[in-house]
């Protein structure tokens, strides 16, 4: 690769202007000083580029990037993935009693049942997840209504949370302060989702959903921590305070029967209040851990989805799903990577071919003009 360099040296020279030692209204002089940097003269490189250096370049990239997409879309396609839309939309749907008759006011749960058929078998470990759509965790206001001092354990925060929390601070009613105060908090999801499998022989088997392990360690053990003593129970820990405006229960009865998954550190919470960055998210609810023996951990067959519909949606024209899914070494099923390093690697072996033809041509004639008669 050939490159053009300018070296510039310090030149010592004198301000010219209009004034004289006796003057004493001389006009100032504008100029800037005469030095590398005011005067644009500091060392510069520039490369230039020609064909010997940017058609290996090309080729390189497109020789690159189309192995590596087609071996990031072939594993993401190996992913297996079952989504079940339930939010109770359409007449024929099970859940559609609980979508028109739940709100947020309604002191007792719906109960709905969805059932499917997985084709293939789900080998390895299977991840549930619930999805919504229309949901945008990603507003400025929804994103700061939080207390991470009260989420953290900080006693004084927890009488006395953020005023980012507003409306949600204290209880319009008793006026004590919210734990957890916010949003964020405030919106937790609640459906409760329970899987069966249908046996061939017509016998029915509850698929065990594991519920810890879903979080981050970071969040689970640094960012989130439960007030007060550990001696002392929960009720005594969160005592003086009122639960979320939307919440069914206090936030020490999450998981009341495990004490390491109760309260601000209850994993379900915890994953909730990580927010998403766009409107459509689906996040962690359960793991479906291989069984130990070579059987796959969940056969082909009928399931049945037992829903207990918590979480009204149709009020912001949302969408609830659940979604099955195993992972790879990339992570969860997404070709977009693939496609984009397909897509990347064909453009640039394509304009290195096209700009190796156009190099040829028209440099074989540039030669033969060269030549004497």
């Amino acid at each position: 690769m050939m490159a053009s360099s300018y070296n510039a040296k310090e030149e010592d020279g004198h301000h010219s202007g209009s004034s004289t030692h006796g003057g004493t209204g001389a006009a100032k002089n504008k100029k800037p000083d005469n030095t590398a940097f005011k005067q644009q003269r500091l060392p510069a490189w520039q490369p230039i580029l020609t064909a010997g250096t940017v058609l290996p370049a090309f080729f390189v990239i497109g020789l690159l990037f189309i192995p590596i997409g087609i071996g990031l879309y072939v594993t993401s396609n190996n992913i297996k993935e079952y989504e079940i839309d339930y939010t109770g939309v359409e007449p024929n749907s099970p859940c559609y009693d609980c979508a028109n008759s739940f709100t947020w006011n309604s002191t007792t749960s719906c109960v709905c049942t969805v059932n499917f058929t997985l084709v293939q078998p789900f080998e390895s470990n299977v991840y549930m997840y619930y999805g919504l759509s229309n949901f945008y965790q990603n507003h400025r206001r929804y994103v700061k209504s939080r207390d991470d001092s009260q989420l953290n354990g900080v006693q004084s925060s927890l009488t006395n949370p953020s005023k980012e929390c507003e409306p949600y601070r204290t209880n319009p009613e008793t006026k004590l302060p919210i734990a957890p105060c916010g949003a964020i908090a405030n919106s937790l999801f609640n459906d409760t989702l329970e899987l069966y499998y249908n046996h061939p022989d017509g016998n029915m088997t509850k698929v065990n959903l594991v519920k810890k392990g879903i979080a981050w360690y970071t969040d689970k053990h640094v960012k989130f921590r439960n007030p007060g003593n550990e001696k002392d129970n929960f009720t005594e820990r969160f005592k003086g305070t009122a639960k979320p405006v939307n919440w069914m229960k206090p936030v020490y009865e999450l998981d009341p029967l495990d004490p390491e998954n109760n309260g601000f550190i209850n994993e379900d919470f915890i994953v909730w209040m990580r927010t998403a960055a766009l409107p459509t998210f689906r996040k962690l609810y359960r793991i479906i851990q291989k069984k130990p023996d070579s059987a796959p951990t969940l056969p082909s067959g009928r399931y049945f989805l037992n829903v207990t519909y918590n979480y009204p949606v149709r009020s912001f024209d949302g969408r609830k799903r659940m979604i099955l899914s195993t992972i790879s070494w990339m992570g969860g099923k997404n070709p977009f990577l693939g496609i984009a390093y397909i897509t990347v690697g064909s453009i640039c072996f394509f304009l290195g071919v096209v700009l190796l033809i156009i190099h040829h041509k028209y440099d074989t004639r540039s030669n033969s003009a060269d030549i004497p008669n």
